[in-house]
């Protein structure tokens, strides 16, 4: 049947590019999908069933062609403490997070799914970040350029006036990006 094709259920272009860093070709498919939390389960619960979700999505859209596929999804969250910090809606709730993020650690989850036929894995992987303080001007200034409005607490790591602020990360740079590249690599090995 040959080498199953690799399909990226995401509309991120942080995700895409992570992936590319692997050197093996692969497709990419937009979903939607709800992404509502349920406070009654656990961040790393939720994070994984979000990606299982957009996966399943991906499936439907995709039309069995005989292909041999593979479909990689995944969901990132930002959390102080227990409190969740997702897309912000606008630029007030934007700096809001971002402000609560100062001087402290948080953490970033990222929960992925591989489905390849009827066989599933998922995998929830965490980053300690903690920041420099920055001034309400900084952040008002990152947030003015960098609208970072499709990003889980408001800040891209990678974005050049945040990467200024990284005072601290213990884990995986790339999950904080949004996709623990090294441990989705591990994963693929066992369906390869």
């Amino acid at each position: 049947m040959g080498k199953p094709a690799l399909i990226l259920a995401s509309q991120s272009p942080r995700r895409r590019v992570i992936l590319s860093l692997m050197l093996i070709p692969f497709e990419t498919v937009s979903v939607v999908t709800n992404e509502t939390l349920d406070p009654s389960h656990s961040i790393e619960e939720n994070v994984t069933r979000i990606a299982l979700e957009k996966a399943e999505a991906a499936k439907v859209l995709l039309p069995d062609q005989g292909r041999n596929i593979i479909i990689l999804a995944a969901d990132t969250v930002v959390a102080k403490g227990n409190r969740i910090l997702g897309k912000p809606e606008g630029f007030d709730e934007a700096f809001s997070m971002l402000k609560s993020l100062q001087n402290r650690s948080h953490r970033v989850y990222t929960g992925f799914v591989l489905l390849y036929g009827h066989k599933t894995h998922s995998e929830c992987v965490s980053t300690t970040v903690e920041f420099e303080p920055m001034s309400d001007n900084e952040i008002k200034r990152y947030l003015l350029s960098e609208k970072p409005y499709d990003k889980a607490g408001a800040y891209g790591i990678q974005d050049p006036l945040i990467a200024c602020h990284v005072r601290r990360i213990e884990g995986c740079y790339y999950n904080v990006v949004g996709l623990p590249i090294s441990r989705v690599c591990k994963s693929l090995k066992t369906f390869f």
